[in-house]
């Protein structure tokens, strides 16, 4: 069965896991297998003044709908885009007196849109609104009392004469919202902004090690002429060689995480048991917990202890950064490094977890030598766990290249920014706004790399001068995100 735009892919019955989606050509890696605009979606409740409601940009400026006083967007190009889906919603904002919570919004959007549409087959969908899962059947208490408040709050701001739904539809849109909600990021990929349904997406069962990666394009509006315009969609891209009939696999979590923790956290989130091959043979696990070996191989009860006091400090850090107390961080970080270095391999992930804590605060506190130390430190554990074509060990690996050139260290820093753009032209592309930054960020390091190989003394000082004028790049302050899950999910 294939579709508009997606001639590429086609849905099956994967053995044990119910539908999925295989390949109909073989794909190289960083190709785009395809890509989709959002069915639906809304920016978080907390950022709806900070981001654009089309095109989901963070922007210094941005125009605010004169009717509702709730939506913004960067510029009437966005605004004239947003329209069709904004039209009945501006009117019911403005009718109930506040907008809704995201839930409600996007549940609110999918109906509208529904009743425009239709709920059959939508053009360029594999699979229609109603028969993507809902999970409501395996809801616990606590998320069954959740939907019961969702759904009268949607009665509440639903307009009488928009189409009336049944209790069990209602319902059921909300079950999809749950389970199938795509995390969307800003452009810079920093930060989680809102969330939105994509329906041929959500055919792509999860893998531990998958095959492919989804990557959110804000789409770019910059051109003078609109036909050059390309909108907001995600695009799902091959990692590594896919050949005719292989299924095309994502993973729905981080893989920094034991087998038994991931499959927990699918179990909760997502409602099913991971079989893939990394989980089954427990694969890597060895590696993320890996303890120093040599003659002084510390004692079973000694890594616990020290384990133990690692999740102890994640917690009383994650406190500290809510609060913003940054130098806190730095204290708790030092201290629990001190005990985990006698004890723990260097790709220990609860080593890792500090380690990138320490460098992000400390590069944000400009101490940017001892965070270069420590990102250099957390990029090498990275690659012995990581696949190699994986987004957030190429993000992770810029960030330790942009701190490696804020310490001057020129040549490990060009080092790294070079090996973060080859995985991220394979896993964004050339034209995401990440890819471009790190192509200006490569070609300005490769000329400065020269400059210090010709006369180091003559470099620094230059370097000296230039950062005298110019106004220091401050690191983004730290965000108390740990990296986000590829579906949004409701804490």
């Amino acid at each position: 069965m294939t579709k508009g735009g997606m001639e590429s892919v086609e849905v099956f019955m994967s053995e044990g896991k119910g539908r999925g989606l295989k390949a109909q050509k073989e794909f190289l890696p960083g190709d785009v297998i395809f890509a989709e605009p959002a069915y639906a979606a809304v920016v978080f409740d907390s950022l709806t003044h900070l981001i654009c409601h089309t095109c989901f940009k963070r922007q210094e400026r941005l125009h605010r709908c004169g009717q509702c006083k709730f939506a913004y967007y960067c510029d009437r190009t966005c605004q004239r885009a947003a329209w069709l889906n904004h039209k009945n919603e501006c009117s019911a904002i403005k009718k109930h007196g506040k907008a809704p919570t995201e839930n409600i919004r996007l549940a609110a959007r999918i109906m509208w849109k529904i009743e425009r549409e239709g709920s059959g087959l939508a053009e360029g969908c594999l699979v229609s609104i109603d028969d993507l899962q809902n999970h409501v059947d395996s809801f616990g208490e606590e998320e069954k009392k959740e939907l019961h408040a969702d759904v009268e709050s949607f009665l509440e701001f639903w307009p009488p004469q928009s189409q009336q739904f049944g209790m069990q539809y209602i319902s059921h849109i909300f079950g999809v919202i749950s389970c199938n909600g795509f995390t969307l990021s800003d452009q810079r990929g920093l930060q989680a902004v809102g969330v939105g349904i994509f329906p041929n997406l959500c055919q792509a069962n999860h893998d531990c090690w998958p095959n492919c990666t989804v990557i959110f394009n804000n789409g770019n509006h910059e051109a003078v002429r609109s036909m050059f315009h390309t909108q907001m969609r995600i695009e799902l891209r091959a990692l590594s060689k896919i050949s005719p009939g292989d299924e095309l696999t994502v993973s729905y979590v981080d893989f920094l995480n034991v087998s038994e923790e991931r499959r927990k956290q699918l179990k909760k989130q997502y409602y099913f048991d991971c079989a893939c091959e990394h989980c089954k043979k427990k694969i890597k696990d060895d590696v993320m917990l890996a303890v120093k070996a040599g003659e002084s191989k510390p004692s079973a009860e000694t890594v616990k202890e020290v384990t133990q006091f690692s999740k102890d400090t994640l917690e009383k850090i994650n406190k500290a950064r809510m609060e913003g107390l940054y130098h806190e961080v730095v204290k708790l970080c030092r201290e629990c490094l001190k005990k985990q270095e006698p004890v723990l391999g260097d790709t220990n992930i609860y080593l890792l977890r500090i380690l990138s804590i320490a460098s992000e605060v400390l590069s944000y506190l400009q101490m940017f030598e001892e965070a270069a130390d420590y990102a250099k430190r957390m990029v090498d554990g990275y690659l012995k766990i990581y696949h190699p074509n994986n987004a957030q060990l190429g993000m992770a690996v810029m960030r330790a290249g942009v701190t490696h050139w804020h310490a001057g260290l020129i040549e490990a820093g060009h080092g790294l920014i070079c090996k973060a753009y080859a995985i991220l032209l394979i896993t964004h592309g050339p034209s995401h706004p990440i890819t471009k930054d790190l192509e200006v960020m490569r070609v300005q390091t490769e000329m400065e790399l020269r400059m210090f190989q010709q006369n180091e003394f003559v470099y620094y000082k230059m370097r000296e001068a230039a950062l005298k004028n110019q106004k220091i790049q401050v690191m983004p302050e730290p965000s108390n995100e740990t990296s986000p899950s590829l579906f949004h999910k409701k804490e």
